[in-house]
């Protein structure tokens, strides 16, 4: 058994196989006892209150703003905004960068393989723009060609946002070679790493990203609690997305001055003990090694593809290569619908996603309506695999086939 498992209690006395990581992880107790001290020795407002739990929940939030900095290579704290999730920070970007530096005439360069999350806001802002949004398409097995890459990008391009990790293909896309042809015609990059932080190592100044956003709970954190990473210029430079308490400096009746960033992006009262989850969850990762990680989860889904390949009536998406998957195996099974082999799969104790994962216009690409997607993390193991695959192997006899 993978020694990783002791570390998460949902795992204890029961024998359900998580496969859908790729939606959202397992907390390990480190984690869990991060936020339980929280709420038990200093829980209140941080930022707010000149008492001794107030100051320490403050220190604890700011913790965990220096861990998410370091995590991904960013140069500064401030410029680490938590936000809910990755969904909000993508909105954050459209709403306080897109809508004031896209114009009629503009373009924005996104790639068919986004989460629903990276295209809708970019559609909102074109609406209300008159730019227009311009889509990359990959190679069959996923992968974005430079000049795919070049034919899209061009001197009308404003932002161009892009997945680090496909969330059905689990392929890695160049974003160094996107962001550098994007700044050579005067765009900013935005980079969706919801799928790729909790992988593979982060580094925010080497993809060259002016903006990047992820979710805690992904990366073995509470739901609830998000980052977006911007270029502290960038920042400056964008109007608040929400207003209100905490993210002012001073307020007139009929006018207000803003508080430096990033608390002029963090109005309210903050998700404090979901902060320091965060941060727990920072460290703990790095204990174990992305190293680890990489190697535990390259050989399950080595293993996983194999024995997939062995059942005739089952597709595979994306690269033949393990290694581009980044734990994500998209599949289907011949003449059954995806959610019912997800259901069919639940009865064996498997749990699995099925459906359009929020990326209908990569299924459209696809030609599929929906898939079936297994999702490994370092705390998977062989044994698991191996019963998945038995399964998925049983599930057009057991439908009828």
């Amino acid at each position: 058994m993978n020694s990783f498992r002791k570390d998460f209690p949902i795992f204890s006395g029961n024998d359900v196989i998580y496969f859908d990581n790729a939606a959202t992880t397992q907390r390990p107790v480190q984690v869990l006892d991060a936020m339980r001290q929280f709420n038990n020795s200093c829980n209140a407002n941080p930022l707010r209150g000149l008492y001794d739990w107030s100051i320490r929940a403050t220190e604890a939030y700011e913790d965990a703003r220096h861990a998410a900095a370091q995590f991904i290579g960013a140069d500064m704290d401030c410029e680490i905004v938590f936000t809910r999730n990755t969904t909000e920070s993508l909105n954050l970007v459209a709403y306080s960068y897109g809508l004031s530096h896209v114009h009629e005439g503009d373009e924005i360069v996104i790639s068919i393989m986004e989460h629903h999350s990276n295209i809708l806001p970019w559609q909102m802002v074109c609406r209300q723009t008159g730019a227009k949004l311009i889509y990359m398409e990959p190679e069959k097995d996923g992968t974005l060609t430079e000049q795919e890459i070049r034919s899209k990008i061009t001197d009308r391009t404003k932002i161009v946002s892009i997945a680090h990790v496909s969330n059905v293909l689990g392929v890695t896309n160049p974003v160094r070679k996107i962001a550098d042809t994007a700044h050579a015609h005067g765009a900013v990059v935005v980079v969706d790493g919801a799928q790729s932080t909790p992988h593979i190592p982060v580094n925010v100044n080497e993809l060259g990203a002016d903006f990047y956003a992820f979710s805690g709970h992904k990366l073995c954190a509470p739901m609830g609690i998000g980052v977006l990473y911007g270029r502290k210029e960038l920042l400056e430079d964008m109007p608040p997305f929400l207003t209100g308490g905490e993210m002012i400096e001073y307020v007139e009746r009929q006018t207000a001055t803003f508080a430096d960033v990033p608390e002029k992006f963090e109005a309210g009262t903050v998700n404090a003990m979901g902060a320091v989850g965060l941060g727990a969850a920072i460290h703990y990762l790095q204990g174990v090694g992305f190293d680890t990680i990489r190697k535990t989860e390259e050989e399950l889904t080595a293993r996983l593809m194999d024995g997939l390949s062995r059942i005739p009536e089952i597709t595979v998406y994306g690269s033949s290569d393990p290694a581009k998957h980044c734990g994500i195996v998209t599949f289907n099974i011949e003449g059954c619908h995806p959610h019912d082999v997800a259901s069919v799969l639940d009865t064996e104790h498997i749990a699995v996603r099925a459906g359009h994962h929020c990326a209908q216009p990569l299924m459209k690409w696809l030609q599929v309506n929906a898939t079936t997607r297994a999702s490994l993390y370092f705390y998977n193991t062989e044994e698991e695999v191996d019963r998945f695959v038995a399964a998925a192997g049983k599930v057009r006899g057991w439908l009828g086939y």
